[in-house]
């Protein structure tokens, strides 16, 4: 409890004239699934089907509300770590009741919209990267004052990290917590299995160092071996003119949660979607890559369709060990082992991200909390705050698979990977990828936000579940409909 102790001494005059109570009633929930698992109670939050946390609740307390959904939080383990995370806070004061709202992933949003929209907002959000931030842009706190009133020392994170924080007009919404670096999972057993060298441990390395296969790491070389890598039901791989890709049982490639247009273009080369004139105007990048990605699933076939990653693949293509290769994030490695039903995960190596064109672009997010502006008792959502990124830091990060924005908790939060899998993980490649990150973000907010995710949506939809897709005429539309929503949003 060092920086949190010395922290709360430096608020504590001002949680003296804080109003108590919080409003609204004390009682605590947690609804995880329906099914309540706290003390006698009932679920005060609108349009939540989740969580709030049994904190020992007291009517002494200002309650500050903890909103967590639009970024990771909602996977079982990482439940149970921010419940101890807040109970533990509970404990350590008696000033502050923290109550914990997790909410499913896919209900985030609209459920947060609809408390800041009936008046009945949390306080404190995250954790939430740019994605999730952007949808409730101009909503958040300015946090200068309260790091200026209470002495917060921003020092033990990078400047440039601190200055990512700022929203466009300057303002300081958030501060460093975690980053998720991507770069290449690979499956060894597939490799093994195929005769192929492993790809790069490391950046600006070529593949295949004195082998038949060698030559520059980049998404070419990953089409060669992922071909090799594609089996049919009949053990015909996608070299062979035989190859079935309608009986596909292995694949060589997939992009691993990390399927969104605009991500997965921006692993091509970095750029807005936007014009200088406020019109949309696609990147050639992303457009090459997703014409790449079109013939990788319908034509060569080594990377699957919307149908096989609803059908055998369940959703979670990489995890079921018949995925050769799937670029993503560090956040990933929550997922790969599944304990309740005996899925260990232990197949995979991490290697370096593939060039184009002589250009590294390894996507990064960031994520961090950002307290409303609407909340009643900012000093004490703030102290809250500080508590998640100091104190309570290391867990979190465990938890959630995000490197530590603060460098002195990076060894520590490696050993606890190591724990988790000890099969001799490649971390380094992941924490050297964070000097390839895209700039701007493919990220990087724009007007219309949410719109353009949707209009985004649609022709990823098209191009993973229709074969005959004129993918030309789809990115004109794309434009056309864009330039519309841009303009039609711009301040």
């Amino acid at each position: 409890m060092r920086r949190w102790k010395s922290f709360a001494a430096m608020v504590a005059l001002m949680l003296i004239v804080a109003a108590c109570g919080g409003g609204g009633d004390s009682s605590d929930t947690t609804t995880d699934g329906g099914t309540d698992t706290t003390e006698g109670s009932t679920d005060t939050t609108q349009g939540s089907t989740d969580t709030t946390t049994d904190s020992g609740a007291s009517g002494d307390k200002v309650q500050i509300r903890w909103f967590i959904g639009l970024g990771a939080g909602g996977q079982p383990e990482q439940r149970q770590v921010q419940e101890d995370i807040a109970a533990a806070f509970n404990e350590s004061q008696d000033e502050i009741e923290l109550v914990l709202e997790i909410v499913e992933n896919d209900v985030a949003y609209d459920t947060l919209a609809t408390q800041i929209a009936s008046g009945n907002a949390p306080d404190l959000i995250g954790p939430v990267g740019r994605d999730g931030s952007n949808s409730f842009a101009g909503l958040y706190l300015d946090l200068e004052p309260l790091i200026e009133a209470t002495g917060v020392d921003t020092s033990m994170w990078e400047g440039a990290a601190v200055e990512n924080q700022r929203e466009q007009d300057g303002t300081l919404v958030g501060l460093p917590f975690a980053s998720f670096p991507s770069t290449m999972f690979y499956n060894r057993d597939l490799f093994d299995e195929a005769g192929l060298p492993y790809p790069p441990a490391n950046y600006n390395e070529p593949y295949g160092v004195g082998t038949e296969w060698e030559g520059t790491w980049d998404f070419a070389k990953v089409e060669e071996i992922a071909k090799i890598l594609t089996v049919d039901a009949n053990g015909v791989d996608a070299t062979d003119p035989a190859f079935d890709n309608e009986n596909t049982v292995q694949w060589g490639f997939v992009w691993q949660w990390t399927d969104r247009l605009f991500q997965q273009g921006t692993s091509w080369g970095a750029g807005s979607p936007m014009a200088a004139d406020g019109t949309a105007d696609i990147p050639q990048t992303w457009e090459d890559e997703w014409a790449w990605y079109q013939s990788a699933v319908w034509e060569t076939g080594f990377a699957p369709s919307q149908t096989e990653m609803d059908g055998p693949l369940g959703g979670n293509a990489f995890q079921t060990g018949t995925v050769a290769m799937a670029p993503t994030h560090l956040w990933y490695t929550c997922c790969i082992r599944d304990d309740e039903n005996g899925i260990v995960g232990d197949f995979w190596d991490l290697a370096a991200m593939p060039e184009n064109d002589g250009v590294i672009t390894a996507n990064l997010h960031a994520d961090t909390f950002r307290i409303l502006e609407s909340t009643e008792h900012p000093e004490e959502a703030f102290t809250v705050m500080y508590y998640l990124l100091t104190e309570a830091a290391l867990d979190l990060l465990s938890a959630y698979g995000a490197a530590p924005a603060d460098p002195a908790l990076t060894e520590a939060f490696i050993a606890g990977l190591d724990e988790r899998y000890p099969q001799g993980v490649n971390w380094d490649v992941i924490l050297a990828s964070a000097q390839y990150a895209d700039s701007p973000s493919h990220e990087a907010w724009v007007p219309g936000w949410d719109e353009y995710k949707l209009a985004m949506a649609d022709l990823q939809s098209g191009l993973l579940s229709d074969p005959d897709l004129d993918l030309s005429t789809a990115i004109a539309d794309l434009e056309a409909q864009l330039s519309t929503v841009f303009q039609e949003n711009a301040e």
